[in-house]
């Protein structure tokens, strides 16, 4: 009984309105001149009834049907209940189901390697595969278990340094006929590795520089140097090298001086040693540095020393300081000071020294970043504490405290100085949102703050205090960067009680151009705002673990010891996985 009372109510109200409607529309087109005569009102009453009668023989068929319509078009709401998760049959098990940054760090311990995505023009990630673009992390198979001790990805070649020390060579730009991956120099134990255009600048463990050809032609022809006037090598008896390379460690280093780190650009590269000394050398055989990147006035193809084209020479304007850390970008410089002071130079053009140079768009000569005026206002005491570079762009990490009770005596501060931050600046082109700051800028005047990486804090349960997040590595590319952040990690969940504890491991974040598909979220958005993106093998992982449509980001194993293989039956290491950034690729490797 309550349906037919809803409905002859509904039906009553829209006769009402419509003889309201009715009657407005006749009363809109009277004009009252005077007292209306009797006979007139009874018109006009006599005029509503009809119209009201009318309206209720014209709307309430269309209502009735109108409403049969809705109630069978409308579907008929069901009741939706969650899904249990698959019964797990040990606390292990339970703890994949748990979390996804779990399954990640046990996997890169079960089956360690390299994974790469963006361009595979060169057929640096994928040397089978016809591909243009690997859109999503891919697994590099002749790496497949093996550890590394450095990896350099290009659109057009790559490099590696192997557990043992041995580099690694492969793409296109190696070898067009077999671009799959082969070993070249041996013997060397190498520690580390950069990138020119068509080179490799390599530091072993002993200080020593040497730069490789990326061509196999080129690796393979040419002079080879004789290095019994070094030693007597183990890899060639004869006294020749097996590989053409060259030998750019400076020469004349003092008494217990050696080479601690190389950085290079597309031309040049910097060498830095152990008593803060820098040394800048040309790094490629296709072009001289011409863009003042050497730091080093009046230089050019013309004017170089009698010697070697790419012989080392000391940058004498910075004697006096001793520099602790340096970066390079494709045609720029940059150094860091024990003291905390930047000091920049070469290619300008987008402001990616740090600094306005009045037009200029070329500086030779270093010349120190106004980093003590990123504070002026806060009253905050900063302190640059790691700078890195690529493409056009530079980058600077930032520990900012208040000032101590010394400086200001026995007098008070007159208001209360805001808490200690971890910053992170950018300078340079943001074209392709390659500067983090959510904006689109094409030249910048000074540096200006990455506000999604700085500022940050979370809660430590082990400490039961609150901890600034900083930034613990930054890889900068072409166009593209990545940030591995130094949140807190745990990678002892399987020996705990608790199957609810679970491992986690840092989280790193992509931003810039991804005109290759280089930033690994399988768009071609360019994102001018780090951003997370899925985890390593993400649809395998989640089929396993019953996730499928759940949102997880990527994480990356701390570093740690532990025994390798399937429920860790392996041989024992101590690792952690790393991001790199090259030219249109990225990677993650296990590193030693």
């Amino acid at each position: 009984m309550n349906c037919p009372t809803r409905v002859l109510t509904r039906s009553a109200q829209a006769l009402r309105a419509a003889a309201h409607h009715h009657q407005r529309a006749l009363y809109s087109n009277v004009r009252f001149t005077g007292p209306p005569r009797r006979r007139g009102g009874k018109l006009i009453g006599f005029a509503a009834v009809f119209g009201t009668a009318a309206a209720g023989a014209y709307y309430y068929p269309r209502f009735v049907a109108e409403r049969d319509s809705e109630e069978k078009v409308r579907p008929k709401a069901e009741l939706e209940f969650e899904q249990a998760r698959p019964t797990a049959a040990s606390a292990e098990e339970y703890r994949d189901l748990l979390s996804s940054q779990h399954v990640q760090i046990k996997r890169s311990l079960e089956h360690p390697g390299v994974y790469a995505w963006g361009s595979n023009a060169g057929k640096v990630i994928d040397p089978e595969s016809n591909e243009k673009y690997i859109k999503l992390p891919r697994r590099i198979a002749y790496f497949n278990d093996l550890l590394l001790r450095d990896l350099k990805l290009t659109s057009e070649f790559g490099a590696a340094v192997t557990e043992d020390g041995d580099l690694v060579q492969w793409g296109a730009g190696f070898s067009q006929t077999d671009p799959k991956p082969s070993v070249t120099l041996r013997g060397k134990d190498l520690a580390k590795i950069e990138v020119s255009a068509d080179r490799i600048i390599a530091l072993s463990r002993g200080g020593n520089v040497y730069s490789v050809p990326a061509s196999r032609n080129d690796v393979e022809g040419g002079v080879k140097l004789d290095e019994r006037k070094s030693g007597w090598s183990l890899w060639s008896p004869s006294g020749k090298a097996a590989v053409n390379f060259r030998d750019l460690t400076p020469p004349g280093l003092g008494w217990g001086e050696h080479v601690t780190d190389v950085k290079s650009g597309l031309e040049h590269a910097l060498i830095l040693t152990s008593k803060g000394r820098v040394f800048a050398v040309a790094s490629s055989a296709s072009s001289y540095p011409s863009k003042g990147q050497m730091g080093i006035p009046g230089l050019s193809w013309d004017t170089r020393p009698a010697g070697a084209y790419d012989q080392p020479q000391e940058i004498n304007e910075l004697s006096g300081f001793r520099i602790a850390q340096i970066a390079a970008g494709d045609y720029h410089s940059v150094v860091l000071d024990k003291a905390g002071r930047i000091f920049a130079w070469g290619d300008n053009a987008f402001g990616q020294l740090g600094f306005d140079s009045e037009g200029v768009p070329v500086n030779h000569v270093p010349n120190m970043v106004a980093t003590n005026q990123l504070y002026a206002k806060s009253g905050l005491v900063a302190n640059v504490t790691s700078i890195a570079a690529g493409g056009v762009n530079t980058f600077f990490t930032v520990d900012a405290k208040p000032p101590s009770t010394k400086q200001f005596g026995n007098a008070t501060p007159s208001k209360a100085m805001p808490r200690a931050t971890s910053d992170l600046w950018a300078a340079g082109q943001g074209t392709y949102g390659t500067l983090g700051t959510g904006r689109w800028t094409h030249v910048s005047t000074a540096p200006t703050k990455v506000k999604g990486l700085s500022g940050l804090y979370e809660f430590d349960e082990g400490r039961n205090e609150m901890r600034p997040i900083k930034v613990k590595g930054l890889e900068i590319g072409t166009t593209h960067c990545s940030a591995v952040m130094d949140n807190v990690t745990s990678s002892n969940a399987a020996s705990k009680k608790s199957a609810n504890e679970t491992d986690w491991g840092s989280d790193v974040l992509f931003w810039g151009g991804n005109e290759h598909y280089q930033l690994g979220t399988g768009k071609r958005t360019n994102m001018n705002s780090p951003v997370y993106i899925g985890p390593l093998e993400a649809g395998d992982a989640d089929a396993q673990t019953g996730r499928k449509g759940e949102v997880h980001r990527m994480c990356l194993t701390p570093k740690q010891t532990a025994r390798l293989g399937v429920d860790g039956k392996g041989r024992k290491a101590t690792l952690e996985q790393r991001v790199v950034c090259g030219r249109y690729v990225s990677g993650v490797y296990s590193a030693v």
